[in-house]
This record gives C-alpha cells, sequence and structure tokens, in this order.
C-alpha cells in the first residue's frame, strides 16, 4: 500500500511533467509561428532571414528593415567577377532557411532561380529587380544603374517586412521614406551631368554602366563590343579596329571599363586609352566594402564628372566628329 506521502511524489511529479509538455508544446508553436512569412506575424524577438544575391540590394534591405532583418548577400567580393560566379552548398542552405529573397534576374544570375526551384518546403517571398522594371534575358542585366531601379525594389522589400512583421509596419513605412529620400541626390547628380555633357561620345568595355550612361544623355559608342566582352564572346576584327579608332583619334570623352574583369582585350584598350591621354574611369558590379548603395553611386558618378572634364580639351575630335554616333 502507498503511504500519504508517496502519493504526495506521484502527484508532483505528475504535476511538473505537465507544465513541462505544456512550456515546451507552447515554445515549439512560437518556433513554428516564427517561420511563416507573409502569411502571418514574425514572432516579436526573431529577425527575418533574407537572403540577397548581390550585396547592393542586401544593402537595400539593410536600410529598410534595420535591426529586425539578418542579411545574408551571396555576391559581395568586389574582387571576383561575378559572371564566374558558382553556387555552393552554402548558398543554397542560406535560402533554405530564407524568408525573403532578392535577386537581380534578366539572367544575370540564372543560378539563383534554379536554387529556389531546387529548394523546396520553404514559405518565404521572392523580389526579382527584372520583374519590377520589365527586363528580361537578353537586355542590359545591370539593372542596379538605371535610376528607376532601386525605388522598385525598396518599395516591393517594404511591402514584403511589413506582411511578414505588421507590428513594425510603421518603422518600415519610415525606413522607407528615409531610404528615397536619400536616392535624390543621386537624381540631383544625374541631371547636373546631363545639363552639362548631354550627347558628349563615350565608350565603354563593357555596358556595366549603360543605363546610368543613357541617364545622363550621353552617346556610347562601340556597343557590340561590349556585347561581345559581356556574354565572354569574341569581338569581331571590325568592332575592335572601330574602339581602337575612337581611342587613338580620341573621338571619345571617356573610357569606362569594369574594374571586376579585365581581361586582355580590355587592358589592351585601357593602354591605348592612356597613350592616347583619353581620360578612363572605372566602375565595378559589386558593391565595395564600407559604402552604401547611394555613396557608391554616388563616388561613381563624381568619378566620372572629373573624367568627362578631364576629357574636355581643345584637341579633342570627341565633339566635332563623333557626337550622337554609336556604332
Amino acid at each position: 500500500m502507498k503511504t500519504i506521502g508517496s502519493l504526495f511524489s506521484a502527484a508532483r511529479r505528475s504535476l511538473k511533467l505537465s507544465t513541462f509538455v505544456r512550456t515546451h508544446l507552447c515554445t515549439c508553436l512560437l518556433a513554428v509561428a516564427a517561420l511563416g512569412f507573409g502569411h502571418g506575424a514574425f514572432a516579436a524577438d526573431a529577425k527575418i532571414p533574407v537572403v540577397a544575391a548581390e550585396n547592393f540590394y542586401g544593402d537595400a534591405v539593410r536600410q529598410l528593415g534595420g535591426d529586425r532583418v539578418d542579411v545574408t548577400s551571396i555576391l559581395s567580393n568586389p574582387n571576383q567577377d561575378p559572371h564566374l560566379f558558382e553556387a555552393s552548398p552554402a548558398t543554397a542552405r542560406a535560402l533554405q532557411h530564407a524568408s525573403l529573397v532578392v535577386y537581380n534576374g534578366a539572367d544575370y544570375d540564372p543560378w539563383m532561380a534554379k536554387l529556389l526551384a531546387a529548394s523546396t518546403g520553404a514559405q518565404r517571398t521572392v523580389i526579382v529587380a527584372a520583374d519590377l522594371v520589365g527586363r528580361k534575358g537578353g537586355d542590359n542585366p545591370h539593372l542596379w544603374y538605371d535610376p528607376t531601379t532601386m525605388p522598385k525594389v525598396a518599395r516591393a522589400v517594404c511591402d514584403a517586412l511589413s506582411a511578414a512583421d505588421p507590428a513594425h509596419k510603421s518603422a518600415y513605412d519610415a525606413n522607407l521614406a528615409k531610404f528615397l529620400d536619400s536616392l535624390k541626390p543621386i537624381d540631383a547628380k544625374l541631371a547636373e551631368l546631363h545639363g552639362r555633357y548631354a550627347g558628349l561620345p563615350v565608350t565603354a568595355t563593357e555596358p556595366v554602366f549603360g543605363y546610368m550612361s543613357d541617364a545622363i544623355g550621353l552617346a556610347m559608342r562601340n556597343q557590340r563590343f561590349q556585347l561581345a566582352t559581356m556574354n565572354d564572346t569574341e569581338a569581331s576584327a571590325a568592332d575592335i579596329a572601330a574602339f581602337e579608332r575612337d581611342l587613338r583619334e580620341r573621338r571619345v570623352r571617356v573610357l569606362i571599363y569594369n574594374s571586376q574583369a579585365t581581361e586582355a582585350l580590355t587592358r589592351r584598350m585601357l593602354t591605348l586609352a592612356q597613350q592616347s591621354k583619353v581620360p578612363t574611369m572605372s566602375v565595378t558590379e559589386t558593391l565595395p566594402p564600407g559604402k552604401t548603395y547611394q555613396t557608391w553611386m554616388l563616388t561613381q558618378l563624381d568619378a566620372l564628372q572629373k573624367a568627362l572634364a578631364a576629357g574636355d580639351t581643345s584637341g579633342s575630335n570627341s565633339a566635332t566628329n563623333a557626337k550622337g554616333k554609336t556604332p
């Protein structure tokens, strides 16, 4: 026969077990709720896991989400040629746990779509910049240099974060307003450059800066050469000769080159530009360390302004012989 004391001990053990089960069941339910994105509120202390294919989109997400987001940017090395990137198992793992994914599209990062298709069971929102600005494969994929792209990406990100975490919607809205306001100096610089240099001929080794050049109104030359470089195909002998003639005869005000992809032919054109005293300006496809998207764009526009001013010499043939022609 059990004693009164043993009965009390059994009751206490039963009560502790019941409390343990209830506590851990609640914990598990909270964890499951925290995984739901876009269809319910995020847990109060949980950060929203975000994966950005390119670090300039990741930077925008950080500015919009603040301490409410945990961002992983895949392409983040400014010394690496993005066209040579190969996705790793670590990339796949990051995507598996992401609640929000942002990537460029327009065949710039085709590995991203493949990884997302292979990553099942995840409930996430996917933002593709190309879809927002109406670009597709075959178009110039360097969309972040188009002044219309980042405002649209920012608004889509803000909507996604607010859907995931409605309790902090007002903070996301405030961050969006601040972000959009911070883009105004870029627009002002573009307007200034357009007023001063629109119509002047320039050239480039790749179409990385193409959208920004168009916004300024510059007459971009040697575009067939640029496409061949971007697509890793051989430029024709005629296109190479035309490019070299533009440099030798100083028919262009500036040579813009991609410092992340300086192949033999690019180096050849850079050397020729230096010999011909044609100013050069480097651009990158990846956000450099220590900069925001906004400071990165402004730094490059300032560099372009200096190069255009340096190319404005009395001996240049660019304004008279080549203005507006784009072979």
